[in-house]
């Protein structure tokens, strides 16, 4: 606070990733509701992205509901409203945050190029992004004696099955052979129709074996490809949506199947950076050619995170802070409207889909719902931090404003 009126010179501005322990210290509380202002007070809403409680008096030395006012009341925390009585300035420096119902993946690390997310995993940038996005699974963990139990129970369906077919065969050659032996009795002395008669039997007997082999073929394929893609199930393998549907009942058995920030955290806690460098130094002694490249690039990503002194689970954000709100202020037009930091409404759109989420958690909602929300979160906190990739990608819809993300403010400043 004493350093608010003063200009102060810097050399060069650092930036890193912050744990969600240290978002925590920086916050002055939790912002949970998406409103801004009431527009018939004008005063802050309670809990929300204007919170004076959180960010600071609007006035000079004036809490919210009044109470105390003056400069001999500096740094007194009102019993009424909780704000504390200080300068106005404050609400250019003090920090709130935002605690997400499901863990996000920041855009930069996994969208950026190269993928530093992806570089450290070693799993493709495409693969990475569709566990982010909730549309594959990802393996943590693989038992290869389980794997074992697994094959021989896709083994014994497709026994199963096979067993299922020539029962269904038979029974459906019966019925037909019952149905045309009465009808035969019709023909009992005319030997050509009883011959034209029987005809007829062997040729649907003949198309009834046709469609069933068909059927007992397209599913014989669907256990074998299964068999296969179990059998090649390593350590963070990725398999889509479908296929851990159609194969959920087997993956279970032997691999813990993940999905989401989630399963992106859960892999980043468990790197340890000193022994992967280790092991990646050795393995160079004896690599050749493109394999050297990828591991010399993977090595470069290792030392970087080492040097930093960070943990590469910071990558993954459990708490989002909300930066002060004079920083992206709410400022009145002649005519009684107000205009508005794009911020704030991306700001908006996060919370409300946490919220959300948040309600679903608790009501017990079926997961695939759960998966759409937590998805819809993942990318409404990408358009906040950088929206400018996913831009590239799709052509903007007319009529629809582009809001500029922290990442276009801060672009183009020196």
């Amino acid at each position: 606070m004493k350093y608010l009126n003063q200009l102060r010179d810097f050399d060069a501005l650092r930036i890193h990733l912050a744990s969600t322990e240290e978002i925590l210290n920086w916050s002055f509380g939790e912002v949970i509701k998406p409103e801004t202002i009431n527009y018939r007070t004008f005063k802050a809403v309670r809990g929300g992205l204007f919170d004076e409680k959180i960010f600071g008096p609007t006035k000079n030395f004036e809490c919210y509901c009044g109470k105390y006012k003056g400069i001999r009341y500096k740094g007194v925390i009102c019993d009424k409203c909780g704000v504390e009585v200080a300068h106005s300035r404050v609400r250019r420096e003090r920090m709130g945050h935002i605690s997400l119902a499901s863990p996000v993946v920041h855009v930069w690390f996994f969208r950026g190029i190269p993928s530093k997310l992806a570089i450290l995993t070693d799993v493709s940038p495409r693969k990475i992004s569709s566990v982010i996005y909730f549309s594959s699974f990802i393996a943590l963990s693989v038992d290869k004696q389980s794997r074992a139990k697994a094959v021989a129970m896709v083994d014994k369906d497709l026994e199963m099955s096979e067993l299922h077919y020539e029962e269904t065969l038979n029974k459906k050659i019966k019925e037909v052979e019952d149905e045309y032996a009465q009808k035969a009795q019709e023909f009992s002395g005319d030997e050509l129709k009883l011959k034209e008669h029987s005809l007829k039997l062997q040729q649907k007997i003949q198309i009834l074996k046709n469609k069933l082999a068909q059927n007992w073929d397209e599913q014989s394929q669907f256990y074998k490809m299964i068999r296969k893609k179990i059998e090649g199930i390593e350590l963070f393998s990725v398999v889509s949506d479908n296929e851990y549907v159609q194969m959920q009942k087997y993956l279970d058995v032997f691999a813990d199947m993940q999905i989401g920030g989630t399963a992106i955290k859960k892999i980043l806690d468990g790197i340890d950076l000193e022994q992967l460098s280790k092991d990646i130094r050795e393995e160079l002694e004896s690599s050749k050619g493109q394999k050297t490249v990828k591991l010399m690039r993977r090595l470069n990503v290792i030392e970087q995170f080492r040097k930093a002194g960070v943990s590469p689970s910071n990558m993954v954000m459990e708490a989002l802070p909300v930066i002060p709100s004079d920083l992206r202020p709410l400022v009145q037009l002649d005519g009684g409207r107000f205009a508005s930091s794009d911020l704030n409404d991306l700001y908006r759109a996060i919370i409300n889909r946490n919220n959300r989420l948040k309600k679903l958690q608790d009501i017990g909602a079926p997961e695939v719902i759960l998966r759409n929300e937590q998805r819809m979160l993942q990318e409404s906190v990408d358009a906040l931090l950088d929206d400018s990739k996913k831009r590239n990608q799709t052509r903007s819809r007319r009529g629809v404003k582009e809001l500029r993300s922290l990442s276009d403010m801060v672009k183009g400043k020196q």
